[in-house]
Order: C-alpha cells, then sequence, then structure tokens
C-alpha cells in the first residue's frame, strides 16, 4: 500500500508538473499571437500551481500513509487552503500592479488556478475509486 502510495503521490506531481508547462506554453502562444504582455501573470501563475501542487501531493503521501482515515478532512482543508492562498496571491497582485493589467492577470491566473483544480478533483476521485 505504502509503495502504491508513493507512486501516485509521484503520478500526481508528475501531472501537476506537466499541465503547468502546458498551460505556460500556451499562455507564451497567446502573448506572441495578440502581442499581450502576460509574462508576469505566466510566471506568478505557474510557481503558485506549482508550489500548490508539490505541496498537496507531499501532504497527501504523509496524510495517506499516516491515516488514511483523515483523507476526507484532508480534501477540505486543501480546498479552502487553495482558495484562500489563490486571494492572497491576487490581492498582493493587485497591491503591486502598477499598469490596468490587472484583468489579464486575472483571467491568467484563473485558468492555471481552475485548471489545476480540475486536475485535482479528477486525479483524487480515481483514486478514491480504486480504494
Amino acid at each position: 500500500m505504502k509503495q502504491n502510495v508513493d507512486r501516485l503521490s509521484k503520478s500526481y506531481m508528475r501531472q501537476g508538473l506537466y499541465l503547468t508547462v502546458a498551460l505556460t506554453l500556451l499562455t507564451l502562444l497567446v502573448m506572441r499571437v495578440w502581442f499581450l504582455d502576460l509574462l508576469t501573470a505566466a510566471i506568478v501563475s505557474a510557481a503558485f500551481t506549482l508550489v500548490v501542487c508539490l505541496t498537496i501531493g507531499l501532504v497527501w503521501r504523509r496524510v495517506a500513509k499516516r491515516s488514511p482515515e483523515s483523507l476526507p478532512t484532508f480534501f477540505t482543508a486543501v480546498s479552502g487552503f487553495r482558495l484562500l492562498l489563490a486571494l492572497a496571491v491576487m490581492f498582493v497582485y493587485y497591491l503591486t500592479d502598477t499598469s490596468d493589467s490587472m484583468i489579464r492577470f486575472f483571467l491568467v491566473f484563473m485558468a492555471f488556478y481552475l485548471f489545476s483544480l480540475v486536475h485535482h478533483s479528477i486525479f483524487f476521485a480515481r483514486v478514491s475509486n480504486r480504494s
């Protein structure tokens, strides 16, 4: 069981990395095609997505190994934590933004956020159905 948890945790983090790289490349493509300045939004969004994904993968591995009965609480806590962290990132960007690029940042950030949320939901729904 513990080897399976390790394998699943690594798979979740690897898929999160691939998703982040794909979204970043897509954002860079949009930048080139429509001549938009989205570089800061792409960097912040990619960093947020990677940090959250790696953290969730590592904490999930620890919870699944040590107290699997706490997994429902973990999933609830992760949802709230991710939302609060996303709001904090958007608020800090709003405070530091000097131009009127907030709407572009919001759209890019929300794309990363929603795709990572869908990835999380699908991955752990499949993992929960296996057990």
